[in-house]
């Protein structure tokens, strides 16, 4: 059995619907969404109150304007040309948490002894509910490790100017942010048409294919690792700010 631990966003949406007609028996955890004032109050004690600032305003700002100035029909077009369903998870099989890192996640985690757990959007997992059970958990990631850690690969990629690295990661987890053993990868071409709010959906689109290629060859042992080789360092990305945003548009054009 495979179990789906993810958090309630588009991305977990598909996933699952993606796994589901693959894998009939797909009992999914959910967790909770955390208030965004503790968001808030936990990144300003990492990053510093300006910096915080300026990534409020930018999701204040910034994303409702780019998904009204032809985000949305392009997340449209994304859908259709991928066949991508993020039509809400009505399971039986529906298990709601407070965070991957409770009790009530581990129980159910033990209760369903899984033989892997995919992870797709959830808070960075602790080493107890790692260790909880015996089995492999792997995530889909929004970027192509080691040099795009964190968020936004795609963005911070192109930010780099990076085009070739604008891509997905499925890979083992760790006790690290994203820094767990690499299954596999797999790029895309962002379009004119692209911009932040659509890359989301690019990114999980090219994930499918390769995530059920690592479940099965997990679960019948005959998995062959395979990534994208890159020069660049490692590094942990966050969110934009409002200004840094604005000014890498007009600078370099990326959106």
């Amino acid at each position: 059995m495979i179990v789906l631990l993810g958090s309630q966003g588009q991305s977990t949406k598909i996933i699952y619907h993606a796994l589901k007609k693959e894998f009939s028996d797909l009992p999914v955890i959910l967790e909770a969404k955390e208030s965004r004032i503790n968001i808030i109050k936990r990144r300003i004690s990492r990053l510093g109150f300006i910096t915080v600032f300026g990534e409020v305003l930018f999701m204040a700002i910034v994303l409702p304007f780019l998904r009204w100035n032809g985000g949305n029909k392009r997340i449209e077009e994304i859908k259709k040309e991928y066949a991508l369903d993020d039509s809400a998870i009505n399971s039986d099989q529906l298990i709601k948490v407070s965070s991957v890192n409770s009790d009530e996640a581990r129980q159910a985690l033990q209760e369903l002894n899984p033989q892997l757990v995919i992870v797709s959007g959830t808070h960075i997992i602790g080493k107890n509910t790692l260790a909880c059970v015996e089995a492999n958990f792997i995530n889909i990631h929004t970027g192509i490790t080691p040099a795009f850690r964190g968020l936004h690969g795609a963005y911070w990629a192109l930010v780099e100017g990076r085009a070739d690295l604008v891509g997905t990661t499925v890979h083992f987890v760790d006790k690290g942010i994203d820094t767990g053993n690499i299954i596999a990868q797999a790029t895309f071409k962002v379009s004119k048409k692209d911009s932040f709010v659509t890359h989301s959906y690019l990114h999980v689109a090219v994930a499918i294919p390769i995530l059920i290629n690592a479940i099965r060859g997990i679960l019948t042992n005959s998995l062959e690792a395979q990534s994208i080789s890159s020069n660049a360092a490692s590094k942990l990305w966050s969110h934009p700010t409002l200004w840094g945003y604005i000014g890498r548009w007009f600078l370099k054009g990326v959106k």
